[in-house]
């Protein structure tokens, strides 16, 4: 999920390179796994090489030959490693040579080739080493190479005519297409800036000193010349800055979002680029004077997820370098989760953001600085609560009276809904909403403060409250009894107090790594003394999965990481409320979840995005998790892995009992959602679980059972062989057919009945296919394979926001089902009458009579008969979707109309539709009165008269058949 590098080749463009892990390298920075390459234009992808260079800055590509292709690694960010520096690869990344290296410590960072030589090449080297409490941009190895023969040979250009002396940090480069001899170079150093050279390296001349350009290098240090001038050169930073006189004075050029990162510019019309920030990519066609939108691309990185207890829920989270959010875990009306059912919230970019249990519109968020905002959306009103106002910006940890970190933690107490907890290094209380706050604790950490200096250096400092240490990460509250609380920190302490702070104890696991950083704690719902850690030491590092469980109050502790994957390293561990021992884990690289408290671990990935895990939280029947890159995700129908926890027989198929579900005023899911999030399925989803593939397909079937009654209202059955493979159950669910594969299946009842007969190309305004909705109570379902025979029971909720009664769904239902089955009998009806005038025009041509033959005569009066009734029922003239705009809706479609109206909310017909649905009823009943003579009298009638003549009668067994 982490990339840090991509190229297209010139040559071939089915062949693309990515290097993975992160160059923009924050304190949450996320490690990648090497080199992949597609040669079918992103259709498939294989790894080649590099596994253990964790950060690859900079591909290039010969333009002429796709496999020979360098690569600038920086390598580990938190410790040594020898996969650094720039290599070398001609045949298509099967093997990889390391042309240029400087130490363990010291990796490339920027990568050019002349775009008018491919020979000749130019390199940065930096040393950048983050621990998990500081920052270190610059020192021995920085540096600028030069290549003229491909690589096979450097040369140091750093000490040349016009650059910088002293310690040197990252460096950005850049080579005029339009004159080779022309290089930018934007370098940090004590008298950095951007540097130009018109010799091709050999002598310098500092061009700007703006800070502008350089400020917080490490994160940015970027610079592009322009393909066709070499006089405009282009930086970018937090603003994006451009120069037409050769890098002497910039301007501003807007962009969607600050925080820019990476350019591309077409060769050939350099007012076509394409430009990367904090908010994702934006596309210019006239040289940055507009761009394209940012909102079409899920990018979001999430730090931390809580949901309230609101319907929907929402979920509520700081997104990095974008605004606070809370947003509906389902839309509120619509078929998709979309920017209706999101909006601001309390809080900044990086911090924790919780709703109060018992009031979902008041929200207290935090951000870094120790800011915290409540916010009543109630009213609109916003408020500062900070613990301790006092802004550390610019300061080292050592200097503050409290350290709250970036990522501080917030929590609502579950006994309480006016306590809210906020920790630092100590932690606070407040039961006035944050206009005061009681110190609870002592200092919860080492304290030490060798670990508390200015981040940042040795040229330019950074200290933003990321790099703070000795604070409290993680802390959570038991839900069995009050005034227990346990509190982790970043530094690897564990406390607990069993009486609201008047007392704590270390409770440390003797297995934790010293220095870990305890990022989730969860009490075991089904033991008081049992509580779930997760730590990482990936900022030590050490990329190892850390898991632990107490179920003594901390007195003894069992590492439970099981067979997660080394290199998964895990930062939240949940432990499911409703069955116990059932784990889920969020690691580097996705979901795990555990049946057996720990002890082993299966992938939970399905259709995730291989992405980092910030957090986790179950709610109800879901199981939410924030990402870092992919935005929120949740995982519906927790109920089948709790009852597959529980144990199943697997030589037999199996049924699941359905979690919640709920008859919901509005809604849907749109199946087109790729500039929205997916709402859930609508209705019941049935899980089934078959041990081998069927071969008698349609020997599976599945009912549903509407309360007391013995006759189904829907039968599925397994696909026949003209159908196509059912889909898998992360997929789009088939509502006709079941799926008959071993193994998991899904099939969602849309809490619809059946609708009305139709006749083929019946057109309605307004029109309504389905029948009534489901009225809650208690169903049952069941599963038949052959003998075997699976029943289950669930329920039907109503939606809590409706205000509908009992006694509303049974009227509405009763109406509905009456006007369907009058609309059913109308449609067979319509179809006799279609039947029988087929025939009627047949027996006429038989007869080849006069006008004026009694038989004729009688032949054309009931041809009239049933075009008179045929025309009040239905409008005949109907050929296309609108016409009838132009032609007048008949009988039918009225009471479809108003069928369809009374259907649309919960709370029953008024009594005008049921006025107006008499009316209707009454008016087709007269037509179809008329008809009852046709069937009894007058086509048995015709019949006598046309069989003295040897012509064949016409067949009631037919017309019956219509039915």
């Amino acid at each position: 999920g982490s990339i840090g590098a991509v190229a297209v080749s010139e040559w071939d463009p089915n062949v693309i390179y990515v290097g993975t892990g992160e160059k923009t390298v924050r304190g949450n920075v996320s490690p990648g796994d090497g080199m992949w390459k597609s040669v079918d234009a992103g259709d498939s992808w294989r790894r080649v090489g590099l596994e253990d260079s964790q950060h690859i800055s900079r591909i290039r590509i010969h333009p002429k030959n796709p496999d020979l292709a360098y690569a600038a690694v920086m390598g580990h960010l938190f410790g040594p490693n020898e996969q650094r520096g720039v290599f070398r690869t001609r045949d298509g990344g099967v093997t990889w040579e390391k042309v240029l290296f400087v130490d363990r410590e010291v990796g490339a960072v920027d990568l050019v080739m002349d775009p008018t030589n491919p020979r000749i090449l130019y390199a940065s080297f930096w040393r950048i080493k983050r621990t998990p409490y500081s920052l270190e941009s610059g020192g021995p190895g920085s540096g600028l190479y030069k290549s003229v023969d491909g690589g096979d040979t450097w040369v140091e250009l750093s000490q040349n005519e016009g650059l910088p002396k002293g310690t040197l940090g990252i460096i950005g480069l850049a080579v005029s297409p339009s004159n080779n001899k022309n290089v930018y170079a934007l370098i940090e150093a004590e008298d950095g800036g951007l540097f130009r050279s018109q010799d091709g390296g050999k002598r310098w001349q500092k061009t700007s000193d703006d800070r502008n350009l350089r400020q917080r290098a490490w994160y940015y240090t970027r610079v592009y010349a322009d393909p066709l001038d070499d006089e405009s050169v282009y930086v970018t930073n937090v603003d994006f800055h451009f120069s037409k006189d050769g890098g002497k004075t910039f301007a501003v050029i807007g962009t969607p979002h600050t925080d820019n990162h990476d350019l591309w510019i077409d060769p050939a019309d350099p007012k076509r680029m394409i430009q990367a920030n904090d908010g994702g990519a934006n596309i210019s066609y006239n040289g940055g004077l507009t761009w394209s939108t940012q909102s079409n691309q899920p990018t979001v990185q999430f730090y931390r997820v809580s949901t309230d207890n609101d319907f929907p829920y929402r979920l509520l989270g700081g997104q990095q370098d974008n605004s606070a959010v809370r947003i509906r875990s389902q839309s509120f009306r619509g078929d998709a989760i979309t920017t209706r059912d999101w909006e601001p919230t309390a809080g900044g970019e990086s911090g924790h953001i919780v709703a109060k249990p018992d009031n979902p519109n008041i929200v207290v968020g935090g951000s870094y600085g120790g800011l915290l905002r409540l916010v009543d959306h109630d009213t609109g009103e916003s408020r500062s609560i900070d613990v301790w106002p006092d802004n550390p910006m610019g300061y080292g940890a050592k200097d503050l009276r409290y350290r709250f970190q970036w990522n501080y933690p917030i929590l609502f107490s579950q006994h309480d809904p006016d306590s809210l907890y906020v920790a630092a290094n100590v932690l606070f209380k407040s039961t006035n909403l944050g206009q005061s706050w009681t110190q609870l604790s002592p200092d919860l950490t080492r304290n030490d403060k060798s670990k508390m200096g200015k981040s940042g250096g040795p040229i330019t400092k950074d200290d933003t409250s990321v790099e703070y240490y000795g604070t409290i990460f993680a802390i959570a509250e038991s839900s069995h009894e009050a005034g227990v609380l346990w509190a982790g920190s970043d530094d690897g302490r564990i406390h607990l107090t069993r009486n609201a702070g008047e007392t704590w104890d270390d409770v440390t696991p003797a297995a934790l790594p010293e220095w870990s950083m305890v990022n989730s704690i969860d009490v075991d719902p089904f033991n008081p003394g049992g509580v779930y850690l997760a730590a990482t030491r990936y900022k030590l590092d050490d990329f190892s999965p850390y898991l632990f469980y107490t179920s003594n109050w901390g007195r003894s502790w069992k590492r439970i990481h099981g067979d997660i994957p080394k290199a998964h390293f895990t930062r939240v561990l949940r432990a499911d409320p409703q069955t116990a021992g059932l784990l889920y884990a969020g690691t580097e690289r996705g979901v795990y979840f555990s049946r057996d408290n720990g002890r082993s671990w299966s992938s939970l990935q399905l259709d995730l995005p291989i992405v980092p895990i910030t957090d986790m939280q179950v709610k109800g029947d879901d199981l939410v998790v924030a990402t870092q890159g992919r935005g929120y995700w949740i995982l519906d129908d927790l109920p089948v892995l709790r009852q597959q926890a529980e144990g199943v027989n697997g030589d037999e198929p199996q049924l699941y009992i359905p979690g919640k579900s709920y008859r919901l005023l509005a809604g849907g899911r749109d199946k087109d959602v790729s500039k929205a999030g997916t709402n859930p399925y609508e209705g019941v989803s049935f899980f089934y679980q078959l041990p081998a593939d069927l071969q008698d397909e349609q020997s599976l079937s599945l009912s549903v059972y509407a309360p007391g009654e013995e006759a189904p209202l829907w039968t599925w059955t397994g696909k026949t062989e003209d159908e196509s493979e059912e889909p898998a159950v992360e997929g789009e669910v088939d509502t006709a057919v079941l799926g008959t594969k071993a193994g998991l299946h899904r099939h969602v009842w849309n809490l619809e009945h059946p609708g009305m007969e139709r006749f083929d190309n019946l057109i309605l305004w307004a029109d309504m296919k389905a029948g009534p909705k489901a009225v809650p109570g208690v169903y049952r379902a069941v599963l038949q394979q052959d003998t075997f025979q699976k029943e289950v029971r669930f329920e039907v909720l109503a939606d809590p926001r409706s205000q509908a009664t009992p006694e509303n769904y049974a009227e509405q239902f009763a109406f509905v089902v009456q006007s369907r089955d009058l609309l059913t009998r109308t449609h067979r009806e319509i179809k006799r009458i279609r039947a029988l005038r087929s025939q009627l025009d047949s027996l006429l041509e038989r007869l080849k009579s006069e006008p004026e033959d009694p038989i004729t005569a009688k032949l054309n009066e009931l041809n009239a008969l049933l075009t008179e009734v045929e025309e009040a029922l239905y409008q005949t003239k109907n050929e296309s979707r609108q016409d009838p705009l132009n032609f007048p809706i008949r009988l039918n479609n009225k009471l479809v109309s108003l069928m369809r109206t009374v259907a649309q909310d919960d709370l029953g017909p008024t009594e005008q539709a049921w006025k107006v649905k008499a009316e209707l009823s009454a008016a087709i009943e007269r037509q179809l009165a008329k008809l009852d003579s046709v069937w009894s009298e007058q086509v048995p009638a015709l019949n006598d008269a046309v069989r003295a003549q040897g012509v064949d009668m016409i067949s009631l067994e037919k017309l019956a058949s219509e039915d």
